[in-house]
């Protein structure tokens, strides 16, 4: 190791204090999925942190959800071939307006808390000072960070973006937060949503029953058909998390919806779950029923590929140089590390700080890990380096 890598790796741990700081500040603004202003005031936040290291923010405007943005050094190049090395996070989070002055920030023990902690606000502040600690040490290194403003709604605004930048790169680390056992991610499951609508024959329960056709008794048919396309032991899984209709207890019900959330592990799975489940969707079980519905939220796999592979082992292997032993994981939740690597490029997962407990009260992350996992993405973005 050179005299300047040691330099960016400790210049690194010595901004624990700092990272603190600005993690603090970002958790304490509300950014769900749907608040754009406040998904967009976090972008605010990091670009000025940016600007006063020397970097410029590029905007890539969405009209209903956060904007995305770009920075890095000038040694991005985007033109033919894989260049670049990718750092990945997204702003906004699963919770609503007022969140944050109901619980902000605060530091008991070992731990941090607050709304979006782990995901992601700690594995943006670390990428944006790993990008800081190489514009200034070694800026001739080719390191863009892009931060997203609609993951945890699929990311349909910014797949377009994450699949056009991850073309040029060479190596993409998704800051999601490292799993409680410490270890980062090598595989992830795709999915997608299905969002049907049902239409029935009102009539009186009790006067002319038989004149109806009930839009609810249609969805108890399609979600216990729905259901049972579930292979746990192949990795597919199927749940009707949302389900409503009808208008009262004597009324055969002449409207029914219900929304489907659908997992897999590749894309033989994915075709033939379309194929089955539009089926479904498309055959009425209860005579006089019809459904029309709509595929949503498609988030693609992380899939162990050679390339993958050969990324999570270097850094595997930068953070044995730093001393830290840990390993890659399978996990059933989604990430934009997918559109990554379906995109070609080699891309490991969950390289942010070590958390738990996301989109709940109790979401934590370690603090000590904001400054140790930003030192492992460094030293593996030296390994990278030739």
């Amino acid at each position: 190791m050179s005299a300047r890598d040691t330099e960016i790796l400790q210049w690194i741990f010595s901004q624990q204090d700092n990272m603190v700081s600005l993690l603090a500040t970002l958790v304490n603004v509300d950014s769900g999925s749907y608040d754009k202003e406040g998904v967009d005031a976090v972008g605010a936040l990091l670009s000025r942190f940016f600007a006063g290291h020397g970097l410029q923010t590029t905007v890539r405007p969405v009209a209903d959800f956060g904007d995305t943005l770009l920075v890095g050094t000038a040694a991005v190049r985007r033109d033919a071939g894989r260049h670049n090395i990718l750092l990945m996070g997204h702003r906004d989070t699963v919770f609503g307006k007022g969140e944050a002055a109901r619980r902000p920030f605060r530091i008991a023990g070992d731990r941090a808390y607050g709304p979006g902690v782990a995901d992601m606000k700690a594995g943006l502040v670390m990428n944006a000072f790993v990008l800081a600690a190489f514009q200034t040490f070694a800026p001739e290194v080719p390191l863009v960070v892009m931060l997203t403003g609609d993951e945890e709604i699929g990311s349909q605004a910014s797949l377009a973006h994450i699949d056009e930048e991850a073309r040029f790169a060479r190596a993409v680390f998704n800051a999601e937060p490292a799993r409680p056992t410490g270890n980062f991610v090598t595989g992830r499951k795709g999915g997608f949503t299905y969002r049907f609508e049902i239409s029935g024959k009102a009539a009186h329960a009790g006067v002319n029953f038989t004149e109806g056709a009930s839009a609810i008794g249609e969805l108890a048919h399609k979600i216990t058909a729905l259901h049972a396309l579930t292979d746990v032991p192949q990795g597919i899984t199927l749940n009707v998390g949302l389900a409503s209709g009808g208008s009262s207890t004597n009324t055969v019900a002449a409207k029914a919806s219900g929304e489907v959330d659908v997992r897999f592990v590749n894309g033989q799975q994915r075709d033939r779950l379309i194929a089955d489940i539009e089926a479904i969707l498309s055959r009425p079980a209860v005579p006089g029923t019809t459904t029309t519905f709509e595929r949503k939220s498609e988030s693609l796999p992380l899939a162990p590929t050679p390339e993958n592979a050969a990324l999570s082992a270097i850094y595997r292997e930068a953070a044995v140089s730093l001393g830290f032993e840990i390993s890659g994981e399978f996990t059933g939740g989604c990430a934009d590390s997918g559109i990554a690597s379906s995109a070609g490029a080699p891309t490991v997962c969950a390289t942010g700080p070590v958390g738990g407990k996301a989109h709940t009260e109790e979401e934590y992350i370690l603090v000590e890990t904001l400054s140790q996992r930003a030192a492992i993405v460094a030293a593996s973005i030296l390994r990278l380096r030739g």
